[in-house]
């Protein structure tokens, strides 16, 4: 596989990070662009030791880190992309947390839609740009009420979140028909692994089984979700990157869900807490979707792709994780903290 510049804009999310370490490692060089300055290591897996020589994969030489907000800073980034001239990028790059969507859904709109319209607009006239994958949400289709649906799906969003996403992606269509913008999707299922953001179901819940706080469930967590692991997402987003044709959409996804009450229940039994002892039942959440079902048979067709990860396992690598880093852990925030 020949080496490309690869731009990623996210860099520091969950996702975005873990696809810069596997960009590195597959051996080309990386800008990162996020509106946040690097976090503690413990949530960058390019800074970690790797392999036997301890050392992370990122260096001077093959990283560039850029601290710039989409909303504000949009000149400096076409001039960053201008002196790169990435052959790749990937936008991992949106407002998250569904609930907070209702809160503040204006600071939504602006993030998801209107900041990255303007930059789409200025980034169709780069020639150099081959591909542009743009990772999104299956939020956009609503809730798929226990189906596997394909990437045809109609749309049916139900959150300020989701509408916002969906327009973006229905955008970027419009670009890819009107000036063969070289746009790629992808929809994944509940990313989860080591370095997650800890207000995030899973770390979330490890925390409060190695420290004895209690937890709120939703609606008594009978929402089902099928969980992928971060490296098998990672995977399959460079393969895309690489072959994947414009204006098409990708379904990342393991073949099997689970309800968030019973996925709780297992961290719970892997701590060897009881779930009684930990969990509060708290309402559910205004426009919570009963389910998120994806079917990945496309990708796993097309490319040979497929999740390499159980989620035991994944569950026990996050876990020791989180067990590594728990007196830095102790010391943050659980919560959200939104970020205008």
């Amino acid at each position: 596989m020949k080496s490309h510049k690869v731009l990623v804009i996210g860099s520091n999310s969950f996702s975005g990070s873990h696809f810069v370490a596997g960009a590195l490692e597959a051996g080309h060089p990386v800008c990162g662009v996020s509106r946040s300055p690097e976090p503690e290591a413990a949530f960058l897996p390019y800074r970690w030791p790797h392999y036997a020589n301890g050392d992370p994969l990122a260096s001077q030489d093959n990283f560039f880190h850029h601290v710039i907000d989409l909303n504000k800073d949009l000149s400096r980034l076409i001039e960053i992309i201008d002196v790169f001239k990435p052959t790749l990028i990937i936008n991992f790059a949106a407002q998250g947390m569904v609930a907070e969507s209702w809160a503040n859904p204006t600071h939504w709109y602006r993030t998801n839609l209107l900041s990255q319209v303007a930059f789409h607009d200025e980034l169709r006239k780069k020639a150099f740009v081959q591909k542009y994958v743009h990772f999104t949400t299956p939020e956009v289709y609503g809730s798929t009420n226990g189906e596997w649906i394909t990437e045809n799906n109609q749309f049916s969003p139900s959150t300020p979140y989701a509408v916002s996403r969906a327009a973006c992606d229905l955008h970027l269509l419009s670009f890819q028909k009107a000036y063969d913008f070289p746009v790629v999707f992808t929809r994944a299922a509940n990313v989860y692994g080591p370095g997650q953001q800890l207000y995030r179901i899973i770390p979330r819940t490890m925390l409060s089984t190695l420290t004895g706080k209690p937890m709120q469930l939703h609606g008594g967590g009978y929402s089902e979700r099928s969980f992928i692991h971060i490296s098998d997402v990672v995977s399959a987003t460079l393969q895309i990157a690489y072959s994947g044709e414009p204006g098409t959409t990708w379904h990342l996804s393991t073949r099997t869900a689970i309800s968030i009450r019973e996925l709780v229940k297992m961290i719970c039994s892997l701590a060897g807490v009881t779930f009684d002892s930990l969990v509060e039942i708290a309402p559910d959440r205004l426009g919570k979707d009963q389910s998120y079902l994806l079917d990945s048979s496309a990708i796993r067709k097309c490319f040979g792709w497929s999740d390499l990860v159980e989620l035991d396992q994944g569950l026990k690598e996050t876990m020791n994780w989180i067990d590594e880093h728990l007196e830095i852990f102790k010391s943050m925030p659980w919560a959200y903290q939104h970020k205008k």
